[in-house]
């Protein structure tokens, strides 16, 4: 899948995303503080890539989907529209000039996830449903970040770095809206 697609691809399901809670709840601002990201990261993706920096376009747009995924996922968002999911084809191999930042940010990125993974712990009371989809998170996480080390050492750098942007979304859609307790490394989420 080429970076411009995936970017169509965002964009058509923000523009179909909608927020079902009511107004001035707190499902509402949840709802309404997970779109805003989303959002904020296609923002980004967008104007890196307008700028010639498909690298990171390719972070941005993949922590995006990370977001709209999660909303989707927790019900704080719905759709119009089936969202197409973004690894649904391999991403286009990015030219020898951006090799040396790809290589470095998926590393960087690998790193961020982990330390990231091992800073949260689920807030929810554990008899909760909260609590079960806390951990449906960090496994979603998890299975990211290990497929993406899978990608990396196989040489697929792009693959990597869009799990690894993903799997950080959806971890950082669940701190913000409460399903996690940060207890280090505050600095890696948006909260």
């Amino acid at each position: 899948m080429k970076i411009t697609e995936c970017q169509v691809l965002l964009t058509s399901a923000l523009s179909t995303a909608r927020i079902p809670a009511l107004a001035n709840t707190h499902y509402n601002r949840n709802a309404g503080r997970v779109l805003e990201m989303a959002r904020a990261y296609e923002y980004d993706g967008t104007r890196f890539f307008l700028s010639g920096d498909p690298v990171n376009a390719l972070a941005g747009f993949y922590y995006a989907f990370g977001w709209v995924h999660f909303g989707i996922s927790s019900g704080l968002l719905t759709t119009t529209e089936p969202v197409i999911c973004p690894f649904k084809a391999p991403i286009e191999l990015l030219q020898t000039p951006f090799r040396a930042k790809l290589e470095e940010k998926t590393i960087r990125y690998e790193h961020l996830l982990d330390l990231a993974r091992t800073s949260v712990i689920c807030a929810p009371d554990p008899a909760t449903t909260s609590h079960d989809f806390a951990r449906q998170i960090l496994c979603i996480a998890g299975v990211y970040a290990r497929h993406g080390v899978y990608l990396r050492k196989s040489g697929n750098l792009e693959e990597a770095l869009a799990g690894f942007s993903y799997g950080h979304g959806w971890l950082d859609a669940g701190v913000t809206t409460g399903f996690f307790r940060i207890v280090a490394e505050r600095h890696l989420f948006t909260v």
